[in-house]
């Protein structure tokens, strides 16, 4: 009752922070998956190049949070603004599972509906926008998924920097040792994980090929 009276009193900061956490994280999986979906198609059609993008994405994910905002923190037109950096980082974060749900997914459609597809004289792009992207993009979505809900925690971390969000809340609790400021950040970043979850998983559901 406390928290729930505490967020009441301060919601105008709550319903801020929590756009700022939402544009963090949005603009962040947007820019993954920019990168990430090509990345995916581009592994899957140029095997060769399978190894090193999927090692490169996974030694990115093994850097904890902090340290890698420090790593940027250095660089001057990133430095210089704690938002850009945050998307960054959010955004280099999230590749791994698009990347590799994307390569997963154009990997795993039928050779047999691919050979029917060539022998109806569909071109490479074709095969590729009406055939093996349709019947990828569930698996795509998953990939997505993990990704957002990935980001919606880690966003939490950008306030150690000054870009804002619902960590904010978590970092001051810290400093106070005040409970109520703590859980003010902690909850509603924990129920935007779940609705990310709970909505990118709709859309999965209702993109899956029948």
């Amino acid at each position: 009752m406390k928290v729930l009276r505490f967020m009441l009193q301060n919601q105008t900061q709550v319903r801020d922070l929590t756009l700022e956490h939402l544009w963090l994280v949005g603009v962040s999986t947007i820019l993954a998956m920019l990168i990430g979906i090509p990345l995916g198609i581009l592994i899957a059609h140029r095997t060769r190049l399978n190894k090193p993008v999927l090692a490169s994405a996974n030694i990115i994910q093994t850097i904890p949070g902090l340290a890698l905002f420090g790593f940027l923190l250095p660089v001057p037109w990133l430095g210089a603004r704690a938002d850009r950096l945050a998307i960054l980082a959010l955004t280099l974060y999230a590749l791994l599972p698009i990347i590799r749900n994307t390569y997963e997914g154009i990997r795993g459609v039928d050779p047999a509906v691919i050979e029917a597809g060539k022998g109806m004289g569909l071109t490479e792009s074709q095969l590729l926008y009406q055939v093996e992207l349709p019947l990828a993009v569930s698996v795509i979505l998953s990939g997505v998924r993990v990704a957002v809900v990935i980001s919606v925690g880690l966003a939490t971390i950008a306030a150690a920097i000054g870009a804002g969000g619902l960590g904010e809340f978590i970092y001051r609790g810290l400093s106070m040792v005040d409970n109520r400021v703590i859980l003010s950040g902690a909850i509603p970043a924990a129920l935007l994980a779940l609705l990310a979850d709970f909505g990118v998983g709709w859309l999965e559901r209702r993109l899956q090929p029948k």
